[in-house]
């Protein structure tokens, strides 16, 4: 059951949409091997377990956002010809996919929830690490600035060092009034 889903399925399965890393319902309905509507049944049947922070439905606008981004949204739709959404999905949110297990008590429903948790924490790890490498980038950088300034002016240093000194005034010849 380990390599139930891999993981980079679900991986390529999280959006960002509203600021949140969401998976869709029509996404995972097919993960959790039930229909969609299945799915969004069990979800209204105990809307209190869903608070908004957890689950929240697309806008159509939304929906055609993603269309036009994502050409694989046409494959998850869920009309007869599975080009067109037939109703606006449901994006839950990682507490949300938790949330569905209590939802939808099947073995392949547990097993499938652990896969997508380990997928969400790896995510927070790899974003983590990407945090960190951009902060020491940018003391690198900050660092480079400063050693910049501190060479533009040893350079400098040394050209006037190695400029030949300015030659002594001419004497003029002849008679001269002061």
């Amino acid at each position: 059951m380990k390599d139930l889903i891999p993981r980079e399925i679900i991986e390529n399965k999280i959006y960002l949409i509203r600021g949140h890393k969401v998976m869709l319902s029509t996404h995972l309905a097919k993960l959790y091997g039930v229909e969609a509507k299945m799915l969004i049944q069990a979800v209204k049947r105990n809307m209190d377990r869903f608070p908004d922070d957890f689950m929240f439905q697309l806008t159509w606008a939304e929906v055609q956002s993603l269309r036009s981004q994502f050409v694989t949204l046409e494959k998850i739709a869920t009309s007869t010809k599975g080009r067109h959404f037939k109703y606006e999905p449901y994006a839950f949110t990682e507490q949300g996919v938790a949330m569905l297990s209590s939802v939808l008590n099947s073995k392949r429903a547990i097993q499938v929830n652990i896969a997508i948790m380990r997928v969400f924490v790896k995510l927070k790890q790899i974003l983590s690490t990407h945090k960190n490498l951009v902060y020491k980038l940018n003391e690198l950088e900050r660092k480079i600035e400063k050693h910049d300034v501190e060479i533009k002016s040893i350079f400098e240093a040394i050209r006037q060092l190695m400029a030949p000194p300015p030659e002594p005034p001419k004497r003029k010849i002849g008679f001269h009034k002061e």
